[in-house]
């Protein structure tokens, strides 16, 4: 029975793929979903769709992108939509500084130094965990990481997709889950906090409410990603037979060790520079109205940070061993990684005008209030009604991305509905993080999904949408299964979610 269950299912994951790959060109595609979305919009309009916007009561229509004003506001738009759309600005940034650390080999030698140090059981482990701390620098997880993963993997002998696919889970289906407090936390409280006001104005949520509960679950994401990772993505894979080139991973040179050695000076310099500029109380990076640390210039600004993150050590490396000699060869290596992007920024494009389609329509708002209606009108109570929260919760992030929109929704609704029935904002907030996070490894609507595409690209080009969905499906499945065992117990518990965080007011 277990083999049965075990081939059905692995016969389920290459339908997927199958399927999924005979779709168009990512690119293509993402431009016939802009086209439904104009035509959906202009049925939406002609049928006269609304909702009510929980928040303030207004109603939302839907905007027929074929009326005069959608006409006009597309042909003026596309420029701005591509220019605008966050992940082109962050990828292109960051780019510069990991072109030079690239270029001049420094990650070549990194990576040959952890899997020449690190025990072999931990990698994917490792890569997992970084995943998840790395949403602690926005989301540079994506942009760095992920490809970093697949490069690791790829210089081991085992396969990238499979590295790709462990950052990849700790990135974005953690993203629910951490060690420290992260830069979503704020926002995400403050949302409850005003949803929790609707029926208690003395009500306060503050940015760590559910921090105990974010701690255990980043322990899970790290132990069963690595198991699904290495049991059944990394077996489903096989072995890779692409021509992608493989890093070699000999014994580093005394020049690669001295450059190193450099480079490391280099980092902790650098972090020891931008820690002034964010730990002294008034240090020029912190907000210089009111003094804060997360909401401030350091955080508004650390792609910038990044970039330096990455471009010191690498020059330095490059001096040391001889593969950055002027400035011909500085820009030799950033010109080079610019190279790289030129499928992803086709992507973007097309992805762009997607995204923005759909939010001028009012249809991904729509959609969101009334999910969330539908929820509110089934009565039911306890651990369902919350799993029942995270499913719609889940289901919603398939068709937006952003979860702070997300929940400027959601919260006014839920949040005071809950609260009615005894129920602390901090589970409903916790219960909506597992949602957010777990379908954002299978969603074409995340903002970064042109971008894993085109990573995965690198190393076989017939791999597609369908490809990295059926990858990713089985940490989907697992990652809710057991969140969703550990909330429930949580429950059961009584146990406090966070500081000043309980289940039950």
């Amino acid at each position: 029975m277990k083999k049965f269950i075990s081939r059905m299912f692995a016969k389920s994951l290459d339908w997927i793929e199958i399927i999924g790959n005979r779709l168009p060109h990512p690119a293509t595609l993402f431009g016939l979903l802009a086209l439904l979305v104009a035509i959906a919009s202009w049925l939406g309009d002609m049928f006269s769709l609304t909702a009510i916007h929980p928040a303030d009561n207004s109603i939302i229509v839907v905007k027929s992108l074929f009326s005069g004003d959608g006409i006009r506001w597309m042909y003026t738009n596309v420029m701005e939509n591509f220019v605008n759309f966050p992940p082109l600005g962050y990828v292109l940034t960051v780019m510069v500084g990991i072109g030079v650390a690239e270029g001049s080999g420094l990650f070549t030698a990194g990576i040959k130094a952890l899997v020449l140090n690190a025990p072999p059981k931990l990698i994917t482990a490792s890569i997992v965990l970084a995943g998840i701390l790395s949403h602690l620098a926005s989301e540079v997880g994506y942009v760095v990481l992920i490809p970093l993963g697949a490069m690791i993997y790829h210089a081991i002998g085992r396969h990238p997709m499979a590295g790709l696919a462990a950052a990849f889970c700790g990135v974005s289906g953690g993203f629910g889950a951490n060690f420290l407090i992260g830069s979503v936390d704020p926002i995400l409280a403050g949302l409850s906090q005003s949803a929790a006001q609707i029926i208690d104005p003395t009500e306060t949520v503050n940015v760590a409410v559910n921090f105990y509960f974010m701690f255990v679950s980043a322990f899970m994401i790290v132990i069963v990603g690595t198991w699904i990772t290495e049991k059944i993505v990394e077996p489903r894979l096989g072995k890779y037979h692409g021509g992608a080139e493989k890093l070699d991973v000999g014994k580093l040179t005394n020049d690669e060790k001295k450059g190193l050695k450099w480079a490391m000076f280099g980092l902790l310099a650098v972090i020891a520079v931008l820690a002034l500029t964010i730990i002294p109380d008034g240090a020029i990076f912190r907000n210089p109205e009111t003094n804060e640390v997360l909401h401030s210039p350091f955080f508004n600004g650390i792609i910038v940070g990044i970039l330096i993150f990455f471009m010191v050590p690498g020059l330095i490396y490059g001096v040391v061993v001889g593969t950055i000699k002027n400035d011909k060869q500085f820009m030799k290596h950033v010109i080079a990684s610019m190279g790289t992007l030129s499928t992803y920024i086709v992507l973007v494009f097309f992805a762009a005008q997607f995204v923005y389609f759909f939010k001028y329509s009012n249809l991904g708002l729509i959609l969101a209030i009334d999910g969330a209606k539908f929820l509110s009108d089934i009565g039911l109570t306890g651990i369902p009604l919350i799993i029942a929260f995270v499913f719609l919760a889940a289901f919603i992030n398939l068709f937006m991305g952003s979860a702070s929109a997300k929940w400027a929704i959601m919260a006014p609704v839920f949040i005071p509905m809950f609260m009615l029935l005894g129920y602390h904002p901090a589970l409903t907030q916790a219960a909506f993080r597992i949602g957010d996070s777990v379908t954002n490894l299978i969603t074409p609507m995340m903002s970064y999904f042109a971008l894993i595409v085109a990573f995965a690209q690198k190393y076989d080009e017939d791999y597609g949408i369908g490809t990295i969905i059926s990858t990713m499906v089985p940490y989907t499945f697992f990652f809710l299964i057991f969140w969703i065992v550990i909330l429930s117990g949580w429950m059961l518990l009584g146990l406090p979610l966070g500081p000043d965080g309980p289940l039950f007011l």
